[in-house]
């Protein structure tokens, strides 16, 4: 499970705090699944102090929840948890798209389109991981376009968040049909430099894979005893 580069010139309570939260994020590990710092510090092959470290960080992120005489366990997520993300990355992200639009070259928009293909060539090969890899970065092109950084850094930060849901989105293929088309619609007024019609489908395209997730969602039990 566990994959630590050695060779990467960071502190090891960094390293060991980014491969943890690699795998909660992916659902490598569920919530409700204990953190044991012995385990885990044996499992990856370093001392007990950077896995703590690493613990208390994952805290602070809400990805870990720590309680008096029980030890840590990988924060649970409900759909309401869920919910609550995609209402706020509707306004958003429909804000990025619009100031993407009327900022971003005509070149950084060609990229846009690009991404978006990617994405298409992911939903026909069924690679679930590279779909999930090419959309976050269709969406991660448009954000940083807007050259707006508080903006850029309140999307990234829920993109991260929202990525531990990320496997209801693709849950079916008609699913990541839908997905196709309003990427394209989003790229096709992105090209036409209608900010507006843009930003609506933008919002549309968050909004419906809100709708999509509380259909579908299909979140399994803690584990937590």
């Amino acid at each position: 499970m566990f994959n630590i580069n050695m060779q990467e010139h960071k502190p090891l309570r960094e390293l060991v705090y980014e491969e943890l939260r690699l795998l909660i994020m992916t659902g490598e590990l569920k919530p409700g699944t204990r953190m044991m710092e012995i385990e885990l510090a044996e499992s990856m092959g370093v001392s007990r102090t950077p896995v703590r470290e690493a613990i208390r960080q994952l805290e602070k992120d809400n990805l870990v929840t720590i309680e008096p005489r029980k030890g840590a366990y990988v924060s649970d997520i409900s759909p309401e948890d869920l919910d609550s993300m995609m209402l706020v990355r509707e306004p958003l992200e429909g804000l990025a798209t619009y100031l993407a639009t009327k900022n971003m070259s005509d070149l950084e928009i060609a990229e846009v389109r690009r991404a978006a293909e990617d994405c298409e060539k992911a939903i026909a090969s069924g690679d679930q991981e590279k779909l999930t890899e090419t959309d976050t970065h269709f969406h991660s092109v448009i954000t940083r376009g807007s050259g707006n950084t508080y903006l850029i850094h309140l999307c990234q930060d829920l993109q991260e968040q929202v990525m531990r849901f990320r496997y209801v989105y693709f849950k079916s293929n008609k699913r990541a049909g839908e997905v196709r088309n309003e990427h394209r619609k989003i790229v096709e007024a992105m090209e036409k430099r209608d900010a507006e019609a843009a930003r609506s489908c933008s919002i549309e395209h968050i909004r419906n894979l809100r709708k999509s997730i509380q259909k579908e969602a299909d979140f399994q039990p803690s584990s937590k005893a």
